[in-house]
């Protein structure tokens, strides 16, 4: 894929998704990034910043005609857009799940469907869907966050076997502890069971102590950049720790794995 491509980001305001944005831009490529609230939304350079909604049918679609008013095509979708949620599954009411999913899951899948009716008539397309180590591990008190990112695992790879054929491709990126706002100020479940209060803490604690040494989200974005415009491959987790627990999830047994992730949680 060249560089002068047109690429979509959802959810620049901040983060992974707005250093993504800026990465391409600096690559040459034509960058439209979404925004909940363009009025409230700082400028990026390069960047056209396109008010949409992943949770909203309408706001999608006029989002996105918009961008292919303006660019004619879409060459790139890289789905960066989402939330997160700390606190015991026992204490996390359906309400709160639904809302997880609906813009973790469901807000991907609506965004996938609003652009992939202009790549299929293109013939070509990479769809990029930022997931998370927790996409293949499992973490203590996120349980409704990882199954978010399971599902979106799950969901591009069959994905990626539907599209090939009209020379689209589906990729994912799995990045770990990262330094933004999403991870320092994650939201926690309303409800509280006294019970669990003790281990959410300790957990809480070490969330924020590995996000804190975590790096800037440019490596993050970089990542991001080469799975849009590299050579396809499905999986792409960046140096560090992210390729490290890829490495040993895939080739260490469950045991080990298992009390070294409950060691960087802080739990005995």
């Amino acid at each position: 894929m060249q560089n002068s491509k047109v690429v979509v980001v959802t959810g620049v305001s901040s983060g992974i998704g707005r250093s993504a944005a800026m990465q391409f831009a600096k690559q040459g490529c034509r960058v439209f990034g979404t925004v909940r609230n363009t009025a409230k939304a700082q400028a990026i350079p390069g960047v056209a910043l396109i008010e949409m909604d992943i949770r909203d049918d309408a706001s999608i679609q006029w989002g996105i005609q918009t961008i292919i008013d303006q660019a004619k095509r879409i060459d790139v979708l890289v789905n960066s857009a989402g939330m997160t949620l700390l606190g015991a599954t026992e204490a996390t009411s359906i309400a709160e799940a639904q809302t997880l999913f609906d813009t973790n899951l469901f807000g991907l899948l609506r965004t996938i469907k609003a652009v992939l009716p202009h790549m299929r008539e293109q013939r070509s397309g990479r769809i990029v869907n930022v997931s998370s180590v927790l996409g293949f591990l499992p973490a203590p008190y996120m349980a409704l966050y990882s199954a978010s990112k399971h599902a979106v695992e799950g969901l591009s790879e069959t994905l990626d076997h539907e599209v090939r054929q009209f020379g689209i491709r589906v990729a994912l990126v799995e990045p770990s502890f990262t330094k933004t706002k999403l991870d320092r100020n994650a939201p926690q479940t309303v409800s509280r069971i006294p019970d669990y209060d003790k281990e959410l803490g300790v957990v809480t604690q070490a969330i924020q102590n590995n996000v804190q040494k975590a790096p800037e989200p440019d490596g993050v974005a970089a990542t991001i950049v080469d799975a849009a415009l590299g050579a396809w491959k499905m999986r792409h987790t960046p140096k560090g720790e992210a390729s490290l627990l890829a490495r040993l999830r895939r080739f260490l047994p469950a045991g080990p794995v298992e009390k070294g992730l409950r060691n960087t949680f802080g739990l005995a």
